[in-house]
C-alpha cells in the first residue's frame, strides 16, 4: 500500500521532536505511573485504562511507547506500532535501560501489517488518534480487533480545536473554526497534518465499523496542573474540555 502523503510530512516532524520526547517520555517509563494526556490526569480520577492483563493489546501510534510499558507491566501482552524509526529507536532503549520487553513494530495505522482478529484491546494516545486519517484507520482497528474488544483513544476536544487560532498560539473562548465539515487540519507553522471529527462523525463512524461507543470521557486537569504545551492555558482547560478519550467495544 502507498503511504498517504501526509505520513512523510508528520514522520519529519517526529524525528524533528524525537529527543525532546525521549527527554519528557523517560518519566512516564521510569515511574510507571499512569496518567493521560498532555496534563498528565491520573488514572485513579480518568478511569481510561481498559483491563489488559493476559490480553493482547496493539498500541496505534506508540511515539516511545511508555503506554505499551504500562501494559506490558501490567500483565498485558503488547505491541507497540509507530511510523517514525526515531521514536522506535528511543522507545528500543528504554526497553533495555528498564527491561520491560515487548514488539515493536514500524508501519502506520492505516495500514498494519497483521492478520485479522489479533488483539483484544487496541489503545491510542495522541499517536493514530490525531495523526491518522480516521477513515482509514479505524476500519484496520476494526479489522484487527476481536468480537467483543475494546478500542480506547484519546485525542484533543473538538472544542478544543474550534477554538485553536491558524497562528501557533492557544486557544481562546471564541468559535474560530467551521464544526461542519472538519476532518483534515492542516498548521502552517510546524507544517502538519492532524485529524479532527465532529462527535457525529464519530460516532457514525465507529458504528459503521462494528463498534458500539462504552463512553465519553472529558478529561479535567487538576487545578495545580502544569504542562509543556503552549496551545492551550490551565484555565481554559478548567473550564472546558480540551481532552477527550473514546472508549468502544467490538461488537460480537
Amino acid at each position: 500500500m502507498t503511504q498517504p502523503e501526509y505520513v512523510a510530512r508528520n514522520q519529519r516532524l517526529w524525528t524533528e521532536w524525537s529527543s525532546d520526547y525521549a527527554k519528557s517520555d523517560r518519566r512516564s517509563w521510569a515511574t510507571g505511573d499512569v496518567k493521560w494526556g498532555i496534563w498528565r490526569v491520573p488514572e485513579s480520577e480518568a478511569h481510561v485504562f481498559p483491563e489488559v492483563t493476559g490480553r493482547d493489546v496493539l498500541e496505534l501510534g506508540c511515539g516511545t511507547a511508555y503506554v505499551s510499558s504500562w501494559i506490558q507491566r501490567r500483565g498485558g501482552r503488547a505491541v507497540a506500532l509507530d511510523p517514525t524509526a526515531a521514536q522506535l529507536e528511543t522507545a528500543a532503549r528504554f526497553q533495555r535501560e528498564f527491561d520491560v520487553r515487548f514488539p515493536l513494530v514500524q508501519a502506520v495505522a492505516e495500514s498494519v501489517p497483521m492478520s485479522d482478529g489479533n488483539f483484544d484491546v487496541i489503545i491510542s494516545e495522541y499517536g493514530a488518534s490525531i495523526w491518522a486519517d480516521p477513515y482509514k484507520w479505524v476500519p484496520e482497528a476494526s479489522r484487527l480487533i476481536r468480537p467483543g474488544g475494546e478500542l480506547v483513544f484519546l485525542l484533543n476536544s473538538m472544542l478544543l480545536m474550534l477554538c485553536l487560532p491558524e497562528e501557533d498560539a492557544p486557544a481562546g473562548d471564541l468559535l474560530i473554526n467551521d464544526y461542519f465539515g472538519m476532518h483534515r487540519f492542516e498548521t502552517a507553522f510546524d507544517d502538519s497534518v492532524n485529524f479532527h471529527l465532529g462527535h457525529g462523525d464519530w460516532i457514525r463512524l465507529l458504528r459503521k465499523n462494528g463498534f458500539e461507543i462504552i463512553d465519553l470521557v472529558e478529561l479535567r486537569p487538576g487545578e495545580d496542573a502544569t504542562t509543556s504545551y503552549d496551545f492551550v492555558t490551565l484555565e481554559w482547560a478548567r473550564r472546558w474540555p480540551s481532552e477527550e478519550v473514546w472508549k468502544a467495544r467490538r461488537a460480537s
